[in-house]
């Protein structure tokens, strides 16, 4: 989660680059399945993070499968395709960017909130069965949005991820210039915790001490 579109973006990338390194080194030897929905995908990032790692830019390009799409329906469909393209090829990480973008167009208004909820368990079940049947990992962006009610006038951040509760699991809230800080607030296998990175323009690094 980010409340700006560089940092979620530039961490997909990466991740996207690292799941095709060998395992020796950290990735998992499978390709990506891309879902954009915002138009924001640049190859040209992912060729500088394959420099980063001296592997053979068009080769990564080739290893991830993009699909752009505009409505919620379509985003559903992709899955069912990504499943098809996963049964003849190995692939390791599936990312969806942004989740929201098109469910807050597709709904609006508090009288389609009922269906938008369920059109979205819908689409993180599918996802969700991606995962155990083919054994990828999931990486979802998402934003953020302030809260309004006055009962968080006290709180030092008072900012909250778009979707409901299906999706408060985690945020990336900003720090000093290209710094970012990565919590987690709830996880079935990881205890809370946090930690500092920063965009450069070979992906995301860690923290260079003065």
């Amino acid at each position: 989660l980010a409340n700006f579109e560089q940092a979620k973006v530039s961490c997909a990338t990466l991740l996207a680059v690292i799941c095709q390194l060998p395992v020796d080194m950290g990735g998992a030897e499978g390709k990506c399945l891309w879902i954009d929905t915002e138009g924001t995908f640049r190859p040209e990032r992912l060729l500088a993070v394959a420099e980063r790692y001296k592997l053979d830019g068009q080769m990564v390009l080739e290893n991830v499968a993009y699909a752009r799409c505009y409505n919620t329906d379509h985003q559903m469909r992709l899955l069912m395709e990504g499943a098809a393209m996963m049964a003849e090829c190995r692939y390791a990480l599936v990312v969806v960017d942004s989740l929201m973008a098109l469910y807050r167009t597709d709904y609006s208004g508090r009288g389609e909130l009922s269906a938008r909820q369920q059109h979205l368990a819908c689409f993180l079940r599918g996802l969700m069965k991606l995962a155990e049947e083919f054994g990828v990992a999931v990486v979802v962006t998402n934003q953020v949005v302030s809260q309004v009610d006055g009962g968080n006038m006290y709180q030092a951040d008072p900012k909250k991820p778009i979707g409901g509760n299906i999706l408060a699991h985690a945020s990336t809230t900003k720090g000093r210039g290209p710094q970012r800080i990565c919590k987690i607030y709830d996880s079935p296998c990881l205890p809370e915790s946090e930690c500092t990175f920063e965009i450069t323009g070979h992906g995301i690094d860690d923290i260079q001490e003065e």
